[in-house]
């Protein structure tokens, strides 16, 4: 039986092992541990590779959202629109600047439509809040015409390599916030995140925030935090960054074999996702969710689900939930998924399908 791990860091890791020794030492011999020239030198190349004028690193990807949402200008008092279907950390960022969160259900799809962000937005909306969620761009032309004019900050945290439009993902709104998680395409060796936009004055907002309220030493201007991006793990990531085009390659071949392998099969619903997604996640649906879950860990085959349950069903978010059955309950009850990663070896996909295919009895 092949065993199949729902993703093997472990393998990128070998694979650039001699790298990350080198970038170990230079990293110890630079006595540069906190910003620097290569904290700079990251934010500079990935900020070019988005097509964005300028980039913020920060300590994780919900500080980068939180302060994203606070140098808009969001704050106490103001209601910002969520989608249901995300990670907590979405929600958890607005409740930190102070604003309440008001969630946008998903219909037929995995993300809003551009008409649920309008029919959603209220006389105390002060911004929008999309999720390119599993690496796919969700529809910022018609969330951007949506929104009226508010601010809209993107939630691109599960996006790295994405496009759509002929553009970035992150590169659409107000501002963007990225997660350089371990997991993610484009990811770190701990936590990190980044702001990007093309506001330089929101992007030296941002600055200051996550540098305890200033921009030079013992100068500070406004009440800030301590959220900056390590430069051992800029050194990581601007040497992933330059592979990161043949990782949603590598990521997208693994998505076709499924499509090709796993289309046409009655009761299993494949993703269908608009422009180049980044295949963050392949996620597909089914009624028979837990049952095939099973199945493929009897099978040796790692799943997961992506996420259980609508954010307004945990406990500090609970208040003002909608009743049981909406929208996001139905998506969050069918939603699996599958291993996907740009070390997945051909035997491990077709073990994968041949997994899924013998639960359907094909």
């Amino acid at each position: 039986m092949t065993e199949v791990p729902f993703l093997d860091l472990a393998a990128a890791v070998h694979a650039e092992r001699a790298e990350l020794d080198a970038i170990w030492a230079r990293f110890l011999d630079s006595g540069r541990f906190i910003l620097g020239p290569e904290v700079a030198r990251f934010e500079a190349a990935f900020a070019a590779a988005l097509g964005v004028a300028e980039a913020v690193g920060t300590g994780n990807g919900l500080d980068a959202l939180a302060l994203a949402l606070e140098a808009a200008g969001i704050g106490p008092g103001d209601e910002v629109l969520v989608p249901a279907h995300t990670f907590v950390a979405t929600w958890a960022a607005v409740r930190l600047v102070g604003a309440r969160p008001v969630p946008v259900e998903p219909e037929g799809g995995v993300m809003p439509e551009p008409a649920a962000w309008e029919a959603a937005r209220g006389a105390r909306t002060r911004a929008l809040v999309p999720v390119h969620l599993y690496g796919e761009v969700t529809d910022m032309t018609g969330i951007l015409a949506a929104a009226g004019g508010l601010p809209v900050i993107e939630d691109a945290a599960q996006a790295h390599g994405a496009r759509r439009f002929g553009r970035a993902a992150g590169s659409f709104g107000t501002a963007a916030a990225f997660s350089f998680y371990p997991a993610k395409t484009l990811g770190a060796l701990g936590d990190g995140g980044a702001v990007v936009t093309s506001d330089p004055g929101l992007a030296t907002r941002v600055r200051r925030l996550g540098n305890y309220g200033g921009t030079a030493k013992h100068e500070h201007e406004v009440a800030g935090r301590n959220s900056r991006l390590d430069p051992l793990q800029a050194m990581v990531l601007s040497m992933r960054l330059e592979r990161l085009g043949a990782a949603v390659v590598a990521r997208a071949a693994v998505a076709a074999h499924y499509d090709s392998a796993l289309g046409g099969i009655d009761g299993l619903r494949l993703p269908v996702p608009e422009g180049e997604p980044g295949w963050h996640l392949y996620v597909v649906r089914t009624p028979a969710r837990d049952r095939l879950a099973a199945h493929l860990a009897a099978a040796g085959v790692a799943s997961q689900v992506h996420y259980p349950r609508p954010v307004y069903r945990l406990p500090p978010f609970a208040e003002g939930a909608p009743p049981q059955g909406s929208p996001a309950d139905r998506l969050c009850a069918e939603i699996l998924s599958l291993p996907i990663g740009p070390h997945q070896t051909e035997p491990q996909t077709e073990a994968v399908v041949t997994a899924v295919r013998g639960f359907f009895g094909r």
